[in-house]
């Protein structure tokens, strides 16, 4: 009998980290399985569902740009992740074949903050996509204050606000930081091979969070620009990692094995 695996999908891969996450805690547990890259592009998509869908040891996968809109035509939604976060991160093979699309990244980018109380707290957010959805859902929730996003796109940006309820405003990406409490990075601005992300954080307050998404580089330049003013941050490992735990549990019925955070840390910043 072959072994289950799971993928992670998008255009491009190679940078994907959660082969190693989940190959981590599939050795750590002792599990017979697997965990693959696959690069899909667009127009591949559909084709790549509809031949993963009969494969039986085929659990799911983990989406990432581009696809985590256009998979939610392609699988089934019981959760009603459309009409919520808006864009799906991963999909689960049932036995009969029948393909759920959900959303980790909601829960896994808030498990970090979730000792603070953001309630009306002031907030900036990069960004405009898919996970920027995710993040935004998850702070509706946590019922925080004024959100300003800086978006290249006004227009999809003041959607998102409408979507989730959110109090606040778009401003264009050079414009100033106000002295929010939390910023975050749900761009792909900073990561190895695209722009970089250039923001004056002296409006912070000195007791701001600065949190990126973006896991490649792991330091990137607003984390060390938020250090260097001494700020609070939280890199792009931790969303990943809880984000990952929880669709760890979907496709291989088992949680990630405890006390073993450091550990991986190290193995992702060393691989």
């Amino acid at each position: 009998m072959s072994a289950p695996y799971a993928e992670v999908i998008g255009d491009p891969i190679a940078q994907s980290k959660s082969p190693l996450i989940h190959g981590f805690w599939l050795d750590a547990l002792g599990l017979a399985g697997d965990y693959r890259r696959a690069h899909v592009k667009p127009d591949e998509l559909a084709a790549y569902i509809a031949e993963r869908r009969s494969d039986p040891d085929w659990r799911g996968c983990n989406v990432t740009m581009p696809h985590k809109g256009a998979v939610m035509d392609l699988v089934d939604d019981p959760g009603d992740i459309r009409g919520t976060i808006g864009a799906m991160n991963t999909v689960v093979r049932q036995p009969d074949g029948s393909l759920i699309g959900t959303n980790t990244d909601a829960a896994g980018f808030y498990s970090p903050l979730a000792e603070l109380d953001l309630e009306g707290a002031p907030v900036a957010v990069v960004g405009a996509g898919g996970a920027a959805r995710a993040v935004l859902f998850a702070l509706a929730r946590a019922h925080v204050g004024k959100v300003t996003i800086f978006n290249r796109s006004p227009l999809k940006a003041m959607g998102l606000l409408a979507t989730f309820g959110l109090k606040g405003e778009v401003v264009a990406l050079d414009a100033p930081l106000p002295p929010v409490s939390l910023l975050v990075n749900s761009s792909s601005l900073g990561m190895a091979g695209q722009p970089p992300l250039d923001l004056d954080l002296s409006p912070l307050p000195d007791d701001a969070i600065v949190y990126d998404l973006v896991y490649s580089p792991l330091q990137t330049g607003l984390l060390k620009a938020a250090a260097a003013r001494g700020l609070d941050t939280v890199d792009g490992l931790d969303m990943l990692i809880g984000q990952a735990a929880l669709a760890f549990e979907l496709f291989f019925g088992a949680s990630p094995p405890e006390g073993r955070d450091e550990e991986l840390r190290a193995l992702l910043v060393a691989g």
